[in-house]
């Protein structure tokens, strides 16, 4: 991890008020810690950490990766109402989820057009639109035809 990277995540956790501890800071800098944005899951942020000599175990992996959601920087976008990401990304905006490689990515926010979302249920309010557009590799399919 450079020093730069660390310095990276420090700022972004202290945007927020949040105390940088060791496995916040190594969790961040992975993060956050070359200014790119990121999709992960818990199990692959997990993976990177023993990448990095970091020594972090996957509930602590889990617990901070809810715990930067509650403050606002990041944004957990939910495929299959069982795989879960994280994106770093705050503004709202489409992403690609690819069938055949389980990969999250961004989807051109210009190009997506929602003329109208329905009237909600009295006492409530729109909080936010997840648009996640799947994609899968084109099959060349021949069909049989019937002799």
């Amino acid at each position: 991890m450079t020093e730069a990277a660390v310095a990276r995540g420090t700022r972004w956790l202290s945007r927020v008020g949040l105390r940088p501890t060791r496995q916040r800071l190594a969790l961040a800098a992975l993060l956050v810690g070359d200014g790119r944005n990121r999709h992960v899951t818990a199990e692959g942020l997990y993976g990177a950490t023993m990448g990095s000599g970091d020594r972090v175990s996957l509930a602590t992996v889990y617990n901070t990766l809810r715990a930067f959601c509650d403050a606002g920087l990041m944004q957990e976008v939910t495929v299959d109402g069982s795989r879960s990401y994280f994106d770093t990304r705050m503004d709202d905006h489409p992403h690609f989820f690819w069938e055949d490689t389980a990969e999250l990515t961004d989807a051109p926010k210009d190009q997506l057009r929602i003329s109208h979302l329905p009237d909600t249920p009295e006492g409530t309010e729109i909080a936010r639109v997840d648009v996640v557009i799947r994609l899968a590799a084109r099959r060349n399919i021949r069909l049989r035809r019937k002799a």
